[in-house]
């Protein structure tokens, strides 16, 4: 940047004088001499410039921004040249200010939990190169120093492009344009990564725009970038950014978390009616329709909605990012839902169901119809059936809380939330089994302790057998180093900023 302003010579004569700052290497061209420490001028030579160019690399070694500071008289103050390229000629370098902007106290501990949860970090900035890098190095960006410069960034084709993001390091593009900035998110997104930019600046829009989420700074950042941008920053923290990022993934897994919970009971509910179709009836219907409501709309809800509210799973950012194709249902989720915790469930509950009418001396084709010596029995089998659901239910939040870790590795008592909504699911059961009014609505019967004894240990045996299956998954995972590394190697999200 140049100006052109007047300076007093006396009280009646004045000259025009250019005042010129900018990058080092954009200002010294135009210089011929520089300011001598006497304050006289002496000619620019080439020893001068290999001096100049030492002194900017220390700055830069140091993560110092640098500015050169040029002058230059131009005569009258009634006859400065209007041409930018006259202005900016014959300059004399009056010197170099050396600047530091220290990375926030926070950001390092942030990029390490970017580097575990599989995410690269890319910078790019319009800074001269050996700045951003040790600055980038200093918060543990680019640890091996791959420096692309703006000029090497435009010789370079798309092929070219994306064959350098695609290796297994993290780069500094310096003196870069906003262009640039905008085609590296293209060829980022067209490797396979979700790509987050960060900007603040009106000509950041378009990168903002065309990556997969853009993030804006909130305090300096324009209203066109703020526009244009899915996040903002209302900090300028890029600690939030990737607070947010496990904060989506919290989210994420809450709601599989739920998915898994409901899905989960389906089993218990669907086998009992398969079992009297398949035996024709020989086998009476162990749960009536109402049962179900009850379940489904009843005690189940609670309890399901506070697993939305479940804190962070240890680990969930030692995970590389998910490919963009998963969803939150899954495979995996389907088999953990209906094949473990709703077989389980659904064995446990026929079992409770069968014993209570083969204790009291029923057979296959007996009938239970009102009126028959049977009867009785059957609706406190039923009963049992009802509330060994929800028995298994109380298992399957506890086992829905995690993944991945152990329960005890998060507490029992961490999510207050669940526990008041089991108390509700107790509290509503036990309305449904013991008020007779509600007897006769449900088609339920009061049950003996020794019944209850039953289906005491169901929530123990679904939540062991999924903690269980999970000690195996993480004895058979790979160890923790391992697993950080193939996580970097197959990283699909990438930030630029």
């Amino acid at each position: 940047m140049s100006t052109v302003d007047t300076e007093t010579v006396d009280t009646e004569n004045g000259i025009a004088a250019v005042h010129t700052k900018g990058a080092p290497e954009t200002v010294l061209p135009c210089c011929v001499d520089v300011l001598g420490p006497d304050g006289h001028t002496v000619p620019l030579d080439d020893a001068t410039r290999v001096e100049l160019q030492q002194t900017l690399d220390l700055y830069a070694a140091g993560g110092l921004r640098v500015l050169a500071v040029a002058r230059r008289v131009v005569g009258p103050v009634h006859a400065e040249p209007v041409d930018r390229g006259a202005v900016e000629a014959d300059l004399v370098l009056v010197g170099l200010v050396a600047m530091i902007d220290p990375p926030r106290a926070a950001v390092p501990e942030a990029v390490a939990r970017a580097h575990q949860a599989g995410i690269r970090i890319h910078v790019v900035t319009g800074d001269y190169g050996p700045t951003a890098a040790e600055i980038a190095r200093q918060v543990g960006i680019g640890t091996g120093g791959r420096i692309v410069t703006g000029a090497e960034l435009d010789h370079l084709n798309d092929a070219d492009l994306d064959a350098l993001l695609a290796r297994d390091e993290e780069i500094v593009f310096a003196r870069t344009s906003p262009e640039a900035k905008l085609r590296i998110c293209e060829a980022l997104q067209a490797g396979g990564a979700i790509v987050a930019m960060t900007g603040d600046g009106v000509n950041d829009a378009p990168a903002l725009r065309h990556a997969d989420i853009g993030v804006a700074m909130g305090r300096s950042g324009t209203d066109v970038a703020r526009e244009a941008a899915t996040m903002v920053l209302t900090d300028d923290d890029f600690a939030t950014i990737v607070a947010a990022i496990g904060g989506g993934r919290q989210v994420f897994d809450n709601v599989r978390k739920f998915v898994l919970y409901i899905f989960a009971h389906a089993v218990p509910e669907v086998v009992p009616f398969l079992v009297f179709a398949l035996t024709g009836g020989a086998v009476p219907l162990p749960l009536t329709v109402l049962q179900i409501l009850a379940i489904d709309l009843g005690t189940e809800t609670l309890p399901a909605l506070a697993l939305g509210r479940e804190p962070a799973e240890p680990g969930a950012m030692d995970r590389p990012p998910r490919p963009r194709s998963d969803g939150v249902v899954d495979r995996s989720l389907l088999l953990r839902a209906w094949l473990l915790l709703g077989t389980v469930s659904a064995v446990l509950v026929m079992g409770g169901f069968l014993f209570t009418l083969w204790h009291a001396g029923w057979h296959p084709g007996d009938p239970t119809a009102a009126g028959t010596p049977l009867h009785e029995v059957y609706l406190q089998a039923t009963s049992i059936t009802f509330a060994g659901i929800v028995a298994c239910q109380i298992g399957t939040a506890f086992a829905a809380r995690t993944d991945r870790a152990s329960l005890f590795s998060i507490g029992l008592w961490s999510n207050p939330l669940l526990l008041w909504g089991i108390v509700f699911e107790v509290a509503f059961t036990a309305a449904v089994i013991y008020v007779p009014w509600l007897q006769e609505v449900f088609g339920t019967a009061t049950l003996t302790p020794a019944q209850l004894v039953v289906i005491l240990p169901f929530p123990f045996l679904v939540w062991g057998a999924d903690e269980l299956v999970r000690l195996l998954r993480r004895r058979s995972a790979r160890p923790p180093e391992t697993r950080r590394t193939d996580a970097r190697d197959s990283s699909a999200a990438r930030i630029g900023s």
